[in-house]
């Protein structure tokens, strides 16, 4: 048996950059020689085993061949005979199915990964590609990644996934892991223009688009992926998003900041003239007083999809409005309804003065 470095490592390391967790794919063993030489199966779908001192992971070569719809529609097998060009084959990307002996350091490139790298191209390994419909989302993330445009050939085989139905599988929990990972890259307007491209995005966004030069502007001040969604959800109507949101399965904070962007926006524009008493409404509408940091990724969300809204004046206001002492206005009110009454009268003082 002959363990080689797959994957990831050997890309990221052709290009640089800093390595992560390595990955091995063992050819000529058995899972029970890999249990004898004392390493640890976790594979539930293929076997996989953890190292028994590094605990890194170790995958026995396999193939794989399309049994079924979408992408868990896979029969696999791993067995010694399988080689290791047999396993890089399965890959989507020639980025992605280089290999390295651990011992000599040799690259072993049998798809031409290498190239594809220098020329930034993304390009899938074979017609394999098109029996899993989570790799144009893999796609549309490397793009998000490094930049890279897309190959026509692998550009055309996409077209042909979605126009097919292949698309239609698609898991939403899959789904949502991808887009997340792909919107936090540094270029997430770049998995936008590979997705509209090769007309996955109607399928899956319904017209919830970003205007790449705002998320491109956004992405360079915040790596959060729920304001990143909010800066694309922000011009879009709620009804739209929510749909959207259900159908990726997005987590509730994603989901809850996009829709306060759409519900605020107007307010939120409105900011430079509005009273104080308008701002405290905006305040108690959003739940800002008792979810502050939600409202301070609220405000943010606003400054990056339009920069001519004033949100300083109205984090000044909040600043102003929270700092009022309610629980000793409340010990010398009457009712309940004083209360509120006195408690929004002085929050309006403060916010005036600030």
């Amino acid at each position: 048996m002959k363990a080689y470095v797959v994957g990831g490592a050997v890309r990221d390391e052709l290009l640089g950059l800093p390595l992560k967790d390595k990955d091995y794919v063992v050819v000529g063993a058995t899972p029970e020689e890999m249990v004898r030489r004392g390493f640890k199966p976790v594979g539930k779908d293929f076997p996989v085993f953890l190292h028994p001192e590094t605990k890194e992971e170790y995958a026995l070569a396999r193939t794989e061949r399309k049994s079924g719809r979408g992408y868990k529609g896979f029969t696999v097998h791993a067995a010694p005979d399988v080689t290791l060009e047999d396993d890089l084959r399965r890959r989507d990307l020639t980025i992605n199915a280089m290999a390295k002996d651990p011992d000599g350091g040799m690259l072993i490139d049998p798809f031409r990964g290498k190239q594809d790298l220098e020329r930034k191209i993304l390009r899938h390994v074979s017609e394999a590609f098109a029996e899993d419909p989570v790799r144009i989302l893999r796609v549309a993330r490397f793009a998000a990644r490094f930049g890279f445009r897309v190959a026509d050939e692998t550009m055309a085989l996409m077209k042909k996934m979605v126009r097919s139905g292949e698309a239609d599988y698609l898991v939403p929990e899959r789904v949502w892991q991808e887009f997340a990972r792909g919107l936090a890259e540094p270029h997430p307007e770049k998995m936008f223009d590979v997705l509209e491209a090769c007309g996955l995005a109607d399928k899956l966004l319904h017209g919830v688009k970003p205007v790449p030069e705002i998320l491109a502007a956004a992405s360079r001040s915040t790596d959060s992926v729920p304001v990143r969604f909010a800066v694309i959800a922000w011009p879009h109507q709620e009804a739209e998003v929510e749909a959207v949101c259900a159908r990726l399965k997005a987590p509730n904070e994603v989901r809850e900041l996009a829709l306060l962007a759409c519900r605020n926006r107007v307010a939120l524009r409105a900011a430079p003239e509005a009273t104080a008493a308008a701002l405290l409404e905006l305040f108690k509408r959003t739940d800002a007083l008792r979810r502050p940091e939600r409202f301070r990724e609220l405000l943010e969300v606003a400054r990056l999809a339009n920069p001519n809204i004033d949100t300083q004046r109205v984090r000044k206001a909040f600043l102003a409005a929270a700092a009022v002492d309610a629980g000793a206005i409340a010990a010398q009110a009457a009712s309940s309804a004083e209360i509120a009454r006195l408690v929004d009268e002085a929050r309006v003082r403060a916010i005036e003065r600030a």
